[in-house]
């Protein structure tokens, strides 16, 4: 191990060093209205049941809609889908429908009506559980009801978000089971 020499920072630029996980891209739909976010902002806030938080600002389209249907899906992107992936986040969803314009495949949910994409490596269907912090925070919690996961690459290289629009991908993964205490694998 080494110290590091460390100087002041801006503040607003530690996301850079917290960004909790992949970047996701949450799809939603009401009543024959459907949209993709990208999101970076979210955590895992529960093992079981499975809870998750996530960010969805206030003027996203996909806000209204998870409101009022009270459901979701994060669905996991693999590295392969960078420029996807930014691409959806650039623009609204009132501007068009993005499966179509970026060439998505909606797949149906066994528990919920917002669709599934197809092309990522993994999809949880949600239902919101908790919205007291949406008004003030943005911050919704969901509860995972079912997850689709593909059965191979066992950890497929994932997009990480560090702000100023670079992007670090999953690197390889160190096996350390062994200095685990049983009780602590999970």
């Amino acid at each position: 191990m080494r110290a590091y020499t460390k100087q002041d920072f801006p503040v607003g630029d530690i996301r850079r060093f917290l960004e909790p996980g992949p970047i996701v891209m949450i799809s939603s739909a009401h009543r024959g209205a459907r949209t993709i976010m990208t999101c970076g902002w979210h955590m895992v806030m529960e093992m079981e049941p499975s809870r998750v938080g996530c960010y969805v600002w206030e003027e996203n389209r996909s806000r209204a809609l998870i409101r009022r249907s009270r459901e979701c899906v994060i669905n996991i992107p693999t590295a392969d889908m960078l420029d996807t992936v930014i691409d959806v986040g650039n623009h609204h969803g009132d501007e068009f429908d993005k499966f179509e314009h970026f060439g998505l495949t909606p797949t149906p949910g066994a528990k919920v009506k917002a669709p599934l994409i197809a092309e990522c490596f993994a999809s949880f269907e949600c239902k919101v559980i908790d919205t007291s912090l949406v008004n003030r925070y943005s911050l919704f919690v969901f509860e995972v009801v079912r997850a689709h996961v593909a059965t191979s690459p066992r950890y497929p290289a994932t997009v990480h978000y560090r702000g100023n629009g670079v992007f670090m991908l999953s690197g390889r993964n160190v096996n350390r089971r062994a200095r685990f205490k049983p009780e602590n694998l999970n």
